[in-house]
């Protein structure tokens, strides 16, 4: 298949262990043509066809790093030879609650878990039905959309009987992802990371405010001398930035000792992202880890990308820059007890990327909700901007594995 030619897109969403690291992600894949599609066998039909020449395509590692991808699978792609191409350290395999439990499927399950496969069962009630696959499985999947966390001690007693591990899904504030660590979920998935309660987020410290002035420096091109004295005067942010760049870009290569150092090997261009990732980041090993490193990453390198591909913005040698600034600092708010407005004030930011983060206003304030309806899976929204900023589908995956490549730095 001409990979070129395909018009569909995908969603990449974090899986947390219980310590809120990532270990994992789920992948969603939409095709352009089922997204209007009212077959629903056609769809699943499509999107199957996306899921194998996507992998087989471009890599699978491409688009996960070092973690594992949840995949979801239709009955017809789970009875196929196709899953052969799928690397089986790296996947968990899916079964959709509409699969009927049938002594077909327990033992190709069984021959799947055989051959080295993960099983998972996806947004799962309990029921007696499902006793051979809870023997055969590895996780299960507990939607809290459907059932609330509050009405899941019966049925966690239930599932103690068995081995595998629980993952909570569509937590979305911190109190359920509580709860459910109380009740022994061992993994968690939602956007309860990125919107912490008011109370619980960070006033803006000493490295904080250095963080804000090193960045205003390196928008205005200060000289070294005074973007190293900043650094002097935050020895917790100088370590932050240097442990970043070591663990992320440099990572078994090459130790950087000094700022100086680093700004030689990673230039100032490249400096600047680090210092915007950093306000994200926490003083150790596993800073790379955190889901809101991850996801401001992600976001600010895609947002990039796809200025690139903007009709709108081609004039613009800015833009690139200023369309990732605009997706690193668009999740500040979620870090830091500290307006967004004042953020785009004190950073001295230009109209265009002040009305983007403030109101989600103009061709930046489009490229981040076109980045945010990606990240929660809602591509029809994503579809309908696509088409408002003349930017076409086949860029799309492109710039999504320039993003993943670049967060994990692998590039």
């Amino acid at each position: 298949m001409d990979q070129t030619g395909q018009k569909y897109l995908i969603g990449r969403q974090p899986i947390l262990n219980r310590d809120e690291q990532i270990c994992a992600y789920e992948l969603l894949f939409r095709s352009a043509d089922s997204l209007s599609s009212a077959n629903v066998s056609d769809a699943s039909q499509a999107t199957a066809s996306v899921i194998l020449n996507t992998l087989a395509g471009f890599g699978i590692q491409q688009i996960l790093g070092n973690h594992q991808g949840f995949i979801n699978l239709e009955l017809d792609i789970l009875m196929s030879d196709s899953l052969e191409l799928l690397p089986k350290d790296m996947v968990v395999l899916e079964l959709l609650e509409t699969l009927e439990v049938t002594p077909e499927l327990i033992e190709r399950c069984r021959e799947l878990k055989e051959a080295g496969f993960v099983l998972a069962l996806d947004d799962h009630d309990y029921d007696p039905i499902y006793e051979e696959l809870y023997k055969i499985v590895e996780i299960v999947k507990v939607d809290l959309m459907a059932t609330p966390v509050d009405t899941l001690g019966a049925t966690i007693e239930c599932y103690r009987n068995y081995q595998f591990k629980l993952l909570a899904e569509k937590v979305e504030s911190k109190e359920e992802f509580l709860k459910c660590l109380d009740l022994g979920f061992d993994y968690f998935q939602g956007y309860y990371f990125a919107r912490p309660a008011v109370i619980e987020k960070k006033k803006i410290d000493e490295g904080g405010a250095a963080l804000l002035k090193l960045m205003r420096q390196m928008m205005d091109d200060a000289d070294i001398e005074e973007i190293e004295k900043t650094f002097r005067s935050s020895p917790g942010l100088t370590y932050k930035l240097l442990l970043l760049v070591n663990s992320v870009s440099y990572a078994g290569l090459q130790k950087i000792q000094t700022v100086r150092h680093a700004i030689s090997m990673l230039g100032r261009a490249q400096i600047k992202r680090w210092v915007q990732l950093a306000l994200f980041a926490t003083d150790d090993s596993h800073a790379t880890e955190n889901p809101l490193v991850d996801m401001a990453a992600v976001r600010g390198g895609f947002m990039e990308q796809m200025a690139t591909a903007c009709p709108r913005l081609r004039s613009n040698r800015e833009a690139p820059d200023q369309a990732f600034m605009t997706g690193i600092l668009s999740l500040l708010e979620s870090l830091y007890d500290i307006p967004m407005g004042q953020i785009a004030e004190e950073l001295n930011l230009s109209e265009e990327v002040q009305q983007a983060l403030v109101d989600r206003e103009g061709v930046y304030g489009s490229l981040l909700a076109l980045a945010e309806a990606l990240e929660q899976v809602d591509f029809s929204t994503a579809s309908a901007l696509l088409e408002t900023l003349s930017i076409p589908y086949n860029t799309v995956m492109e710039a999504q594995l320039k993003a993943y490549n670049w967060q994990a730095g692998m590039q």
